[in-house]
């Protein structure tokens, strides 16, 4: 019961707070703000090459170890382990490719 009742209260608070999101953003050069699209975008692109440089040394000790586990198994590691190091690249490009379309 109390967990529905936390449901009901984060609901409403979010109906509430809607209106809020409906005002029009001044930019930022006609308020003499700070422009922070670059700043975010050098965040982001440092986020995700971070954190796909852990993910490709997590599977390349992965496949390491199970190589010396098994060597027999060279063939089948090595497939999946290009494979997967490849669609980790590809989300880091794809960050990349986001971010250009989005800062420019």
């Amino acid at each position: 019961m109390k967990k529905l009742h936390y449901v009901f209260m984060s609901m409403a608070a979010l109906m509430l707070a809607t209106p809020a999101f409906a005002q029009a953003a001044a930019p930022a050069a006609a308020a003499g703000g700070f422009n922070t699209i670059p700043l975010a975008a050098c965040l982001g692109m440092a986020l995700a090459a971070g954190l796909c440089g852990l993910g490709q040394g997590k599977a390349t000790a992965s496949a390491t170890e199970a190589l010396a586990r098994n060597p027999g198994a060279r063939p089948g590691i090595f497939v999946f382990l290009v494979l997967g190091l490849a669609l980790i690249e590809s989300l880091a490009l794809i960050t990349f490719v986001t971010i250009i379309l989005k800062a420019v």
